[in-house]
């Protein structure tokens, strides 16, 4: 058996910020890009080949008020749904010291550093593992050196403040472009694979 890839996604601003001036839930800068053809067509190529999503707890709490609403919802994008239903039915693993209880079916609470949970996660099961949206999980990944491929919406705004996700210390890496589309809105869509 092969070792597992580990894949991450999230959508930054040219300035390289997840979110805003206005905190965590400031996504103003991003949200607006998300609903494009290209930008859904990225987010089906980021789960077509996961088995596993890994989650920090307020990303899981903020997609359980969601995505269920989405994959009920009839007259929703196609490709929003089949993602939602993804994710329902899909194993999940939420990173929490807070919370014990499971918010969904097939998910697992973890109180546990996020790259010890990712290193048993490669060793056991198949298919890829994606890190979804959950910067703080995404940044201690990176900082270990366990992902491997970025899947990135770069959004055409310059948020001029809230928080980066490449931060100063990360240890040096190289990465080669994989896929790559332009939006009618001037967002990117960029995978990148880590060379080793």
């Amino acid at each position: 058996m092969t070792e597992r890839i580990v894949a991450a996604n999230i959508g930054l601003t040219l300035d390289g910020r997840y979110n805003g001036p206005g905190g965590p839930t400031d996504a103003a800068a991003i949200v607006r890009y998300a609903t494009t053809d290209v930008a859904r067509d990225h987010l089906t190529r980021l789960w077509e080949n996961a088995t596993t999503a890994v989650l920090g707890r307020r990303n899981a709490e903020g997609f359980l008020a969601y995505w269920p609403t989405v994959a009920a919802d009839d007259t929703a994008d196609p490709r929003d749904r089949a993602y939602a239903k993804w994710l329902a039915d899909t194993d999940k693993v939420v990173l929490s010291t807070t919370v014990t209880d499971a918010p969904w079916e097939h998910t697992r609470m973890v109180n546990a550093p996020a790259a010890e949970v990712v290193t048993e996660l490669k060793a056991t099961g198949t298919g890829e593992i994606l890190v979804n949206s959950s910067p703080t999980v995404i940044k201690d990944l990176l900082a270990a050196d366990l992902i491997d491929r970025l899947y990135l919406l770069i959004c055409p705004e310059i948020a001029d403040g809230g928080q980066r996700l490449f931060d100063d210390g990360l240890p040096d890496s190289r990465w080669t472009i994989a896929h790559h589309e332009v939006g009618e809105l001037g967002e990117i869509t960029l995978t990148y694979d880590r060379v080793r």
